[in-house]
């Protein structure tokens, strides 16, 4: 008699299941779309897009150079916690000093959350942001000199929209 749970179906089942549960895993924390941006900065390393300037960004874009002009430190992260499904949404984060990050994150208005999410795809396309490890990014030395073109007049209303964080909150 053959042992249905020593079968080869049962053990496909049992990896498929393990798969999965990684899988769900992966995806509770962003992993395909933080892997998808990584791919759009490896891919701006080895075939350079042609030169972007200033005006080329959206507003969201240049907000966001702005803020991270100082250090350059980019985090896409996700409040996979939160009760409220906006609250979980992936969003950008900005290191402004040793003491100060910044969320362009609204829970309220979740359009604002994907404006910003939008305009850091930008920089990405355009090779001004580099991928680090997991969730955290940077500015390449064309983001940081773009960054540095960026007056605060001109995104001052939109830097408005980010909520203050201290580093480790």
């Amino acid at each position: 008699m053959i042992d249905p749970l020593d079968s080869a179906s049962t053990r496909s089942s049992a990896d498929f299941h393990g798969r999965m549960a990684s899988s769900w895993e992966a995806l509770g924390e962003g992993a395909p779309t933080l892997a998808a941006l990584a791919a759009v900065c490896a891919r701006a390393i080895v075939v350079p897009p042609e030169p972007i300037s200033l005006e080329q960004l959206s507003g969201e874009a240049q907000a966001i150079l702005f803020a991270a002009k100082d250090r350059g430190v980019i985090e896409v992260r996700g409040v996979s916690t939160a009760f409220e499904a906006p609250a979980r949404m992936l969003a950008i984060y900005i290191e402004e000093d040793d003491q100060r990050t910044i969320a362009f994150r609204d829970r309220e208005r979740p359009e604002t959350t994907l404006r910003f999410f939008e305009g850091f795809c930008e920089l990405c396309r355009g090779g001004l942001v580099l991928h680090h490890l997991h969730r955290d990014f940077s500015l390449t030395k064309r983001g940081f000199n773009i960054a540095r073109q960026v007056r605060r007049e001109d995104v001052d209303d939109l830097l408005r929209l980010a909520t203050e964080f201290g580093l480790h909150d």
